[in-house]
Order: C-alpha cells, then sequence, then structure tokens
C-alpha cells in the first residue's frame, strides 16, 4: 500500500516538474483563422481550386518558415499558427451567406469571397461587421461605395479601359475604330455595362456599336453573337468572361476567319476572369492576337512570385501541379490575409483579436505589399480604397505566348 502511495506521489512530482521546465508543453500555440468561402461548385470550379491550393500551401509554408516571402524582411510571430477555415459554397449566394455565419461563429477575423453573386450577397453584412474580406472578383460594384472587400486585380471596366488604350495608340486607320461588347451573360459579365465604361470608349476616340451576351459556360458556339460584329463592323471585343466562354468564343471566331491575322480583322479583350495562364494552356496559337488585361502571369515568367509558387507546388504536392493561374490569385489573397493579421498582431495580442482590429490595424495599413509580380502593382489598402493595384498589366497572345505588353493606370471607371 505504501509502495503505490509513493509510486502516485512520485508521479506528481514529476508532472509538476514537467510543467515547470516545459511550461510551452501545457499550454496550446495560439492560432488565428484564414480561409472563407470558396466556389469548388461550379463554373469556376477548376478557378477555385486552384485558390484554395494557394491558401493552403502558403499557410503551411508561414506555420513551417515565419516567413511572408523569400524576397520580405518581414516575420510572421513566431507563437502563433494559422489555420486554415472554409467551405464550398457552389457559387450560391444564399449558401455564401450561411458559410459567413458559421465560419464567424467559429472565429474567423479574414474573408474570402470567390465570385460576384456572393460578393453582392454578402459586401453589406461584411461592412457592418467590419469583416476585411479578400476576393477572387473584381467588380466595380465593390468600389460604388467601397466597403471591407478589397480587391487584387483591376476592376473589369479599367482591365478593357487598358485593352482599349493599347489598340487605340496601334489604330493606323483615318476613322474611329468601332467598339462592341461581347460579355458574360450574368452579374460578372454585365458589370462592365456602365455610362463610365462607354463615355470613356467615346471620348478616346471610339465609336460604341452595342452589346451581344455569350452564356457563362457556352453549350453551343457563340456563331450568333460573332456574325452580329461581322454585320456592324466592329473591330474591338471587349467582354468579361471566364476560360469556358471565351476560349469557345475565340474558336468559333477563328473558325469564321475573325482575328488581327484572319480574313476578317478583330482584335478581342478580356479582363483577368480569364487567366493568361489557362488561356495559354488550352489555346496555344488557335488564341493569337487575343489581348488579356489584369490577369496573373503565366507559369513561364521569369519573377520571384511565379518561382515561389512552382517551389510551394514542388514541395508540398509535387504529384498534382496546377496550372491554372488563378493560383497566384489564391496567393495574393492569402497573402493580402496574412500580412493583415500580421500587422494587426503588432498593436493587438492575438487573444484581443477581432474582425474590426485586423481591418483597421492590418487591411488598412498595408502599403506597397510586394506579390513578387503576382499582381499588376505591389497592393495598397486603407479606409475607403478597397482596389489594390492601381495600374493594369495587358498581355497579348502571340505565337502561342501570353506576352506581357506594358502596364496602363487604372483609369478608375465605376
Amino acid at each position: 500500500m505504501h509502495r503505490i502511495k509513493w509510486a502516485l506521489i512520485t508521479l506528481v512530482i514529476i508532472a509538476l516538474g514537467s510543467s515547470l521546465f516545459f511550461p510551452g508543453s501545457a499550454k496550446a500555440e495560439p492560432k488565428v483563422y484564414i480561409g472563407g468561402s470558396m466556389a469548388l461548385t461550379g463554373a469556376y470550379a477548376e478557378n477555385v481550386a486552384a485558390v484554395l491550393a494557394a491558401f493552403e500551401d502558403y499557410a503551411k509554408y508561414v506555420n513551417e518558415t515565419k516567413r511572408m516571402a523569400p524576397w520580405r524582411d518581414e516575420k510572421f510571430p513566431a507563437d502563433v499558427t494559422l489555420e486554415m477555415l472554409w467551405r464550398d459554397d457552389e457559387l450560391k449566394p444564399a449558401k455564401a451567406l450561411s458559410i459567413y455565419e458559421e465560419l464567424k461563429a467559429q472565429g474567423i477575423l479574414v474573408f474570402q469571397v470567390s465570385g460576384s453573386p456572393q460578393a453582392l450577397a454578402l459586401k453589406d453584412r461584411l461592412s457592418e461587421d467590419h469583416m476585411g474580406t479578400v476576393s477572387f472578383t473584381s467588380g466595380a460594384f465593390l468600389l460604388k461605395p467601397p466597403q471591407t472587400i478589397f480587391t487584387h486585380f483591376p476592376i473589369y471596366t479599367d482591365s478593357l479601359a487598358a485593352i482599349a488604350d493599347w489598340f487605340k495608340e496601334k489604330w493606323k486607320e483615318t476613322r474611329k475604330p468601332r467598339v462592341a461588347y461581347v460579355t458574360a451573360d450574368n452579374a460578372m459579365g454585365k458589370s462592365i455595362e456602365i455610362p463610365e465604361m462607354e463615355t470613356y470608349l467615346r471620348k478616346t476616340g471610339y465609336e460604341f456599336v452595342g452589346t451581344q451576351y455569350v452564356p457563362l459556360v457556352p453549350t453551343t458556339p457563340p456563331t450568333t453573337q460573332l456574325m452580329w460584329l461581322k454585320q456592324n463592323a466592329v473591330d474591338l471585343a471587349l467582354g468579361a468572361m471566364i476560360n469556358p466562354g471565351a476560349q469557345a468564343t475565340i474558336k468559333e471566331a477563328v473558325r469564321l476567319g475573325m482575328a488581327p491575322h484572319l480574313g476578317y480583322k478583330i482584335a478581342f479583350g478580356f479582363p483577368g476572369t480569364c487567366p493568361s495562364a489557362m488561356f495559354e494552356r488550352d489555346m496555344g496559337k488557335l488564341g493569337d492576337g487575343v489581348l488579356i488585361a489584369g490577369s496573373q502571369p503565366t507559369w513561364s515568367r521569369d519573377l520571384p512570385g511565379v518561382k515561389f509558387s512552382t517551389e510551394l507546388q514542388k514541395k508540398y504536392h509535387p504529384n498534382k501541379w496546377i496550372s491554372d493561374g488563378s493560383y497566384f490569385s489564391g496567393m495574393a489573397e492569402v497573402m493580402a490575409q496574412v500580412e493583415a493579421l500580421r500587422l494587426a498582431l503588432r498593436e493587438v495580442p492575438v487573444e484581443k483579436l477581432t474582425p474590426t482590429a485586423v481591418l483597421e490595424h492590418g487591411f488598412y495599413k498595408i502599403k506597397n505589399l510586394d506579390t513578387g509580380g503576382m499582381t499588376s502593382t505591389p497592393l495598397t489598402y486603407g479606409p475607403g480604397k478597397v482596389e489594390g493595384v492601381d495600374g493594369v498589366g495587358v498581355d497579348q497572345m502571340r505565337d502561342g505566348k501570353a506576352i506581357r505588353l506594358g502596364v496602363w493606370p487604372c483609369r478608375h471607371l465605376y
């Protein structure tokens, strides 16, 4: 009996000694949640799967190294861990709303939206809650009024204006070039139909012709819409489409002999909703002449962000290469979320962090965030300034490759 008693006393002493000499073992490392609502079902599924992979890869990198990027000196707090929280909203606004409430109840301090319908449904609620949010969509509606959804690539109207600027600079004829919209038949596609966009085109010397719509994911070639362009002698067709729509449109245009190098001379331009990397991968030389503005880079570009993203993929999922350039979008978004948390943690202890603290001490303090070339310009945010970039990179497909033509200013058309 005495032996059992002494054995118990010995165990208690050992336990007490361990807690004294190894205090960290008795207390879990605090964690903060990143992530949000991801449309892994529906038209954007491939794109958003790439975004999610970037979030997960970056969280692992920061947790392992505490570094923010290979080209940066700043470190994430050594005693705080990042953890992903996300759900599939299936591109449904109602589901995105319920996901937001669920993740907010679990303590998420930052959020992500991955489509225009979800952003439209959530933006007022996010603003009321002071929830800083990164976005895979970049519609002009996010800037009117600016609330708490932050963009990392130019709004669609500014992207198309940059294409129009380049096209007008190259225009050689004495007559005015004729421009029309051929855009997706959804909220994203129709967001370019604002008076400010049409006014800008007319002011810069274009004759505006009209609009045609193409389903977000066409089930048949958009022959009628393209023939309308021919009948109206359009020189430049602009529209906001995702790759399935843009690729189907261009394939049919080529079949009809419509391209800068074919019988009917016309140029087509899309914003970053049609990532250059995917368009290059899928279309090759068939897409020659197409202009894409505000897009992420392609995987062949010599940029720090491209090298970093390549290394992360090889390390964390070497047998599952993600070629979708939306991975760069995801990387820019998660970098902004984690930078906001890092900045906020300099002012507020982790146990007292709130969405408001992360918004005011984090997102609003992000200045010239270097994404390694994954965005057109470094990202800067602030109260009332939710548009991160101030320039638009324009690419053109040439000989099967997306070539960067330069960077044009954001015209702030909203």
